[in-house]
């Protein structure tokens, strides 16, 4: 994936810090950790920990307090890129990164069930190697109904599926259903993402449904549960 794709870094730790929050993490009233120790955490420059803390300071989600520190203010809504992201580093979070191995556009009887479509309706196919820090962590199969646009470039595709469906595609992800289980590693998986082929991992299936109140996403995710774990936190 280009880099001109990609979120810029700021915007990465920002989303990320929502994630943190909404899995409660940080709880409203809580004071975050200081800017040195939370840039040192993530991995980047105490400059672009400033710009992220600013973006969600506007967002009214952070409260600086002059001398004291930065607190939580309010939770975060769905509209956060990461808010139903649930795969993290078995020490805890790690900032995502997605690369597009392959966009096709295919049939698929079992998914157009799924999405409530003729069996041989036209579908969009992302495949992608999911990361965490860098970190290969997952292999993820995305599907679309193939109505949404005649014509996707892999190109064209933002990091950010969601904010591609949103600012592309008209629609917007408003709440999302999970069946874990475990499953292979499919044959197509990237070289770096570290099960072998047929090797039992975790599994993700999933249907996400829009804001117009229909399944507009199905996904399926296969993750090495050697570096990494499925978490859902609610408070």
């Amino acid at each position: 994936m280009s880099e001109s794709t990609r979120l810029p870094l700021f915007i990465q730790i920002s989303e990320l810090l929502r994630r943190e929050i909404s899995a409660g993490y940080w709880l409203p009233g809580e004071r975050l950790p200081t800017e040195a120790e939370l840039a040192k955490k993530l991995g980047v420059a105490v400059g672009t920990l400033r710009k992220a803390l600013t973006e969600l300071e506007s967002n009214g989600l952070l409260e600086r307090k002059q001398g004291s520190g930065t607190y939580v203010k309010n939770a975060p809504d769905s509209s956060a890129v990461y808010h139903f992201f649930r795969l993290e580093l078995k020490s805890g979070g790690g900032l995502p990164n997605a690369d597009v191995l392959n966009l096709e556009r295919h049939t698929n009887t079992h998914v157009a069930s799924l999405l409530g479509l003729p069996s041989n309706a036209p579908l969009w196919r992302f495949r992608r190697l999911r990361k965490l820090d860098q970190q290969p962590a997952a292999m993820e199969e995305i599907w679309i109904d193939g109505r949404h646009s005649e014509h996707i470039a892999i190109e064209d595709v933002i990091e950010s599926l969601y904010v591609f469906y949103r600012e592309k595609l008209g629609f917007w992800i408003s709440r999302v259903q999970d069946s874990i289980t475990v499953d292979h590693v499919p044959d197509w998986k990237h070289p770096d993402f570290a099960p072998d082929v047929g090797s039992a991992c975790g599994y993700i299936e999933r249907l996400s449904w829009s804001n117009q109140d229909r399944i507009e996403e199905v996904s399926f995710t296969w993750y090495d549960p050697e570096s990494v774990r499925y978490a859902a936190r609610w408070t």
